[in-house]
């Protein structure tokens, strides 16, 4: 019944009886690991998967492993936006010239962005007219002279105007 917590050879003797206990007491030790993982984790000590936090132990002879484990569900967000020319994704400022999709990946969470870049178009008109002028693209009714622009899209239409005022001149002539 006595306890022994170190190494030796131990001797019990009872009436003509001997016992003899050569003992090798092994110190414990131990080892722990914090981890974290997206959804599972396989521990490489023991090879198991685990799908939620916690704190796991392995005892192998005198050894201990414990793993203090974070487990985060993985979320996934797509965007799907559409731009002129470029678009810059606040997500990880990078900036797109082509169409696609596109991912960025921080930590646990997956941001996907499905893109279309429509290239930028053009078209100038130059018009003259007496008083106003009503602009077909737009419908609207100028009297100044002036460079108007209406964007619709990625097609800008530039209207360069030149207003001339109408005059009249009156003659009186009388006959004799």
């Amino acid at each position: 019944g006595t306890v022994y917590s170190a190494s030796g050879s131990y001797t019990n003797v009872v009436g003509c009886h001997t016992e003899i206990l050569d003992l090798t007491i092994t110190p414990s030790t131990s080892n722990t690991t914090t981890a974290s993982a997206c959804d599972t984790y396989t521990w490489s000590v023991n090879g198991a998967i685990y799908t939620s936090s916690g704190s796991y132990t392995n005892v192998v002879g005198c050894h201990t492993e414990i793993v203090d484990l974070t487990i985060t569900p993985s979320t996934s967000n797509t965007t799907t936006s559409s731009a002129c020319d470029t678009y810059t994704w606040s997500v990880n400022g990078t900036t797109y010239t082509t169409s696609g999709n596109y991912t960025s990946v921080t930590g646990c969470n997956t941001e996907i962005l499905s893109l279309t870049i429509t290239p930028s178009t053009s078209n100038t008109t130059t018009a003259s007219a007496c008083d106003s002028y009503t602009w077909s693209v737009n419908g609207t009714v100028y009297t100044a002279s002036g460079s108007y622009t209406n964007v619709v899209g990625c097609h800008t239409e530039i209207l360069d105007l030149t207003i001339t005022p109408s005059t009249s001149n009156t003659t009186t002539a009388s006959v004799s």
